[in-house]
């Protein structure tokens, strides 16, 4: 299958990191190369554009559909969160983006596991030199610890159920395909709860994802360091899909905006710590009805973008 990914809030996107013709722009999650052409589209032959990401297809794609664009070009096979990587490539850019939504290509080639319409092997992972896999955490991992993750990360109310039915279910023989694991789950959760809103597995699958791929980790590291790499005027995207990545995004964007570390009560700051940044979104960006129409996966998608100050 070709990797194939509709860039959300392309519009928006562009329109926020206002890039400059002749300037340094970084796509730590390129995908397909979605927002990345229209990037590189802005860029002329004294621009550099540097793209990383965990999939190897998604890299070799990128490479290939940007081909066709005069800046100068780097790839990084590697994960967003490596920012020293790309600080020996770049000291300073004007640009990253960070587009933390699960490709349509991962989503829908079965083999890759990360899917519950398909049946395939328990696979998941991002990157497929990792070693890890969801067949590892379903089969492994001790019940409170899969509670947890299901809970925390699926935000999945029956959580404790789910986890019961997989080491139940795990103790007969090992879960090795997704179609196991969604039927698993389909009885762990109760009848009338199926029967209304997401697939009964779209929470527990999240989790596990996030869990595999240590997502969340690599996230806090990206957006607590990636605005040193700034320029001054140098913009800082993030969309993100769901409110638990939303949160770690906010919250790292907020202690940036009010750095102040001296307590409440205190008339005047002494810790001398100031922003060094400023929002350029107020509040989140999100898609356009119009959008909304063409790409579903929009609907949960939130832009916020910070620009380092001179």
């Amino acid at each position: 299958m070709e990797f194939h990914h509709v860039p959300v809030l392309y519009k928006e996107v562009l329109e926020s990191l206002a890039v400059k013709p002749d300037g340094v722009y970084v796509d730590g999650t390129v995908g397909g190369a979605g927002h990345a052409s229209g990037i590189c589209e802005r860029l002329n032959e004294n621009g550099h554009f540097i793209a990383l990401d965990r999939d190897r297809v998604a890299l070799e794609t990128a490479e290939k559909r940007l081909a066709q664009y005069p800046c100068r070009k780097t790839f990084l096979h590697a994960n967003y969160s490596e920012v020293d990587r790309i600080r020996e490539i770049a000291p300073q850019v004007d640009g990253i983006l960070l587009d933390l939504g699960v490709s349509s290509y991962q989503l829908d080639t079965p083999e890759r596991g990360f899917s519950y319409m398909h049946d395939a092997p328990m696979d998941m992972r991002m990157d497929e030199d990792e070693t890890f896999t969801a067949y590892d955490l379903v089969n492994e991992y001790e019940e409170k610890e899969l509670c947890r993750i299901i809970k925390e990360y699926g935000e999945e109310r029956f959580a404790s159920r789910i986890a019961k039915f997989i080491v139940k279910a795990r103790s007969e023989a090992p879960i090795r395909t997704t179609g196991q694991l969604v039927e698993i789950i389909k009885e762990a959760i109760p009848a009338k709860a199926r029967r209304t809103g997401p697939h009964p597995a779209k929470r527990t699958f999240q989790a596990i994802r996030i869990e595999v791929n240590g997502e969340f980790d690599h996230l806090r590291e990206a957006v607590d360091r990636m605005p040193d790499l700034l320029a001054p005027g140098g913009r800082f995207a993030v969309i993100t899909f769901h409110s638990l990545e939303d949160r770690i995004v906010k919250e790292s964007f907020n202690k940036r905006l009010h750095p102040c570390t001296c307590p409440p009560d205190l008339p005047v700051c002494v810790c001398g710590k100031v922003a060094d940044v400023r929002k350029v979104t107020r509040k989140p960006l999100t898609a356009s009805e119009e959008e909304l129409e063409e790409n579903p996966r929009a609907r949960s998608a939130k832009l916020r973008v910070i620009e380092k100050l001179g």
